[in-house]
């Protein structure tokens, strides 16, 4: 069963990826172009696509929560989950991040525009952008793809 969720790690090997000029929506409604995400200086910033109709999404995210306090002590860093909902499962987002206490910042991605232009087919997706360049990227998730996760983070 888990061989269905095999993880497909790999390092962009060509120039690294600018990102997107694609809009996304905060939880409260407000756009916000994707690509100034990653306008954080030396901060690294962790993009998770995720959906709420995905358990590996939603145990990854867990996952990364449960560490978040701890590891930003030794590596600062953000997190961004962008939820790829679609019109009908969007609304229930703000509540389904409430009851799960994610304080990282949550976006919505309801046409799955940024999907698209990132070329993701599937979720989950994780992304690291530093300088506003995607630096690494990882698809699928099986528990313990959090630490390697946080140990590339580290090695930035």
């Amino acid at each position: 069963m888990l061989s269905f969720f095999v993880t497909v790690l790999y390092l962009n090997s060509m120039a690294q990826n600018d990102l997107p000029n694609v809009k996304i929506k905060t939880l409260t409604g407000k756009e916000v172009n994707f690509n100034s995400l990653g306008n954080t200086g030396d901060t690294a910033v962790i993009v998770s696509l995720w959906a709420t109709w995905c358990i590996p999404c939603i145990n990854e995210l867990e996952n990364i929560n449960e560490q978040y306090e701890e590891i930003q002590k030794e590596t600062p860093f953000k997190i961004a989950a962008i939820s790829i909902d679609d019109s009908r499962t969007s609304s229930r987002v703000k509540s389904f991040v409430a009851g799960r206490g994610w304080t990282f910042d949550i976006y919505l991605d309801v046409n799955s525009d940024l999907k698209r232009a990132l070329n993701i087919n599937d979720v989950p997706h994780i992304l690291i952008i530093k300088k506003g360049k995607i630096v690494y990227q990882h698809n699928g998730y099986v528990p313990g793809n959090e630490i390697e996760l946080f140990e590339k983070l580290k090695s930035l």
